[in-house]
């Protein structure tokens, strides 16, 4: 898959096709790899957050606001936004990786994600990049209210059922596939009394319980 269609997601064409190879570049393939990039990926992102936050909430304090920065460019919503834009299927890895499924791994997408955030703002400078990355993240953006930012969907799921008294759900590892270096994991999410099971898959047991949390609370909005 050419990287034009990535291009396409963005809504942006790289003046320097070299920078958007590199920020797809895992140190697995090369020597010149996206370490770099992601370094001031974070910073950028961070800023841009930090901003797109301050407008939208006036009246937050500065930790609230600092909660809620922090869960939108944690590991777990830089895996999410990847997987939409199909960075996986981009990734440049060295063989090792590719046979043990790293296209997939949340860390390997969250970094590269994190790249290709530098790579934009060095092609296109800061407020460019800053218009990009707040396309990517949207949606998040929109969902977001006063204090998500503190509470990740195992807690908020527990808290949802005991307001409601029903008993607590289990968590039950379904599977361990992979070596132990580079394992996915699938985990099962039972809400006996409502018949509700759900599962979630992550690159560590608690990524794949939270995925699994998220999906019950969606199915209790159902």
């Amino acid at each position: 898959m050419t990287v034009s269609r990535l291009e396409q997601s963005l809504a942006y064409t790289f003046n320097d096709r070299t920078l958007l190879q590199l920020a797809l570049t895992h140190r697995s393939y090369s020597a010149l790899h996206n370490e770099r990039l992601e370094f001031l990926g974070d910073a950028i992102l961070n800023a841009i957050m930090a901003r797109r936050l301050y407008e939208r909430f006036p009246r937050l304090a500065e930790g609230e606001l600092s909660r809620l920065r922090a869960s939108l460019v944690r590991q777990d919503s830089l895996h999410q936004l990847a997987v939409a834009l199909s960075l996986g299927d981009f990734l440049r890895l060295g063989e090792g990786e590719q046979k043990s499924g790293g296209h997939q791994r949340p860390s390997i997408l969250a970094d590269a994600l994190e790249a290709l955030f530098g790579a934009l703002w060095l092609d296109a400078g800061f407020d460019a990049a800053g218009e990009v990355i707040s396309r990517v993240y949207e949606n998040k953006l929109n969902q977001l209210t006063s204090g998500q930012g503190v509470k990740d969907a195992k807690t908020r799921l527990q808290e949802h059922l005991q307001g409601a008294r029903i008993a607590l759900p289990q968590y039950l590892l379904a599977s361990t596939e992979g070596e132990a270096h580079a394992q996915q994991f699938t985990v099962a999410c039972v809400i006996d009394s409502l018949q509700i099971r759900t599962e979630g898959r992550g690159g560590s047991r608690r990524a794949a319980e939270q995925v699994a949390a998220e999906r019950a609370l969606k199915a209790l909005d159902r």
